[in-house]
């Protein structure tokens, strides 16, 4: 079956362009115009991908994400948010909130399909893996099930925060550099920048600070991040 992607968008122009591009990529696509709409399609359906507008008449693309992300049954669906916002400090507040990536309008076709490809891969449950659960003192992930558990409590992650956390644990006790963490969990089929590493490193440690095991994430000043139980 084709990748379906969820698209919310209420220019009209801009929500038809896109309903065209995703079809000629060859992917599933249903457009609606504002985020109460989105949000009724996802009680009966679940998307591979949303493709989500900042700017939204009513519930904005930041309070949408928020919801997606507080519901654990469409909180690993990725998200990537298009923006006429060109500040970085716009692009950090939709990461913070959990959108996976975003892109600026005005956009490319080719380069926002070579985006969704992108995020979809990345956030695939990795394949062939040895060990379907990864565990850390009471801190489990499990690849299979895509979940994060504390003593059997789930621990709700956003897909790149999941991957993020994957990374870690395979790979403990070593410093890894904002860039090499780029190349290692995102991938480098596109540009993306350095300071996003950072601001899913705090979402990934908020999401864990309840369990306490936010101090696993460690910062290695001068050098990045590394995962520690010490």
């Amino acid at each position: 079956m084709a990748t379906s992607v969820l698209v919310v968008e209420d220019d009209a122009a801009i929500r038809d362009m896109l309903s065209f591009t995703l079809k000629q990529a060859g992917l599933r696509c249903v457009s609606v115009g504002d985020a109460e709409s989105g949000l009724d399609v996802l009680k009966n359906d679940q998307p591979d991908m949303i493709l989500l507008d900042w700017m939204l008449p009513g519930i904005d693309g930041i309070e949408f994400i928020r919801r997606l992300r507080a519901n654990e049954f469409l909180a690993n669906i990725p998200v990537i948010m298009l923006t006429a916002k060109g500040e970085s400090e716009d692009m950090v507040k939709g990461l913070a909130v959990g959108a996976d990536d975003y892109v600026n309008k005005p956009f490319s076709p080719p380069e926002l399909i070579a985006r969704i490809k992108a995020v979809l891969r990345r956030c695939q449950p990795p394949e062939n893996e040895d060990a379907q659960k990864l565990q850390f003192a009471n801190l489990v992930l499990d690849t299979k099930s895509h979940r994060v558990t504390v003593d059997d409590v789930r621990v709700e992650l956003g897909p790149t925060e999941f991957r993020l956390l994957h990374f870690f644990m395979k790979n403990p006790e070593r410093a890894y550099g904002r860039s090499q963490l780029l190349d290692y969990v995102w991938g480098d089929t596109v540009y993306i920048e350095e300071r996003t590493v950072d601001v899913h490193i705090r979402r990934l440690r908020k999401a864990l600070e309840p369990t306490g095991h936010d101090q696993f994430i460690q910062t290695v000043r001068g050098v990045g991040y590394r995962f520690s139980v010490d």
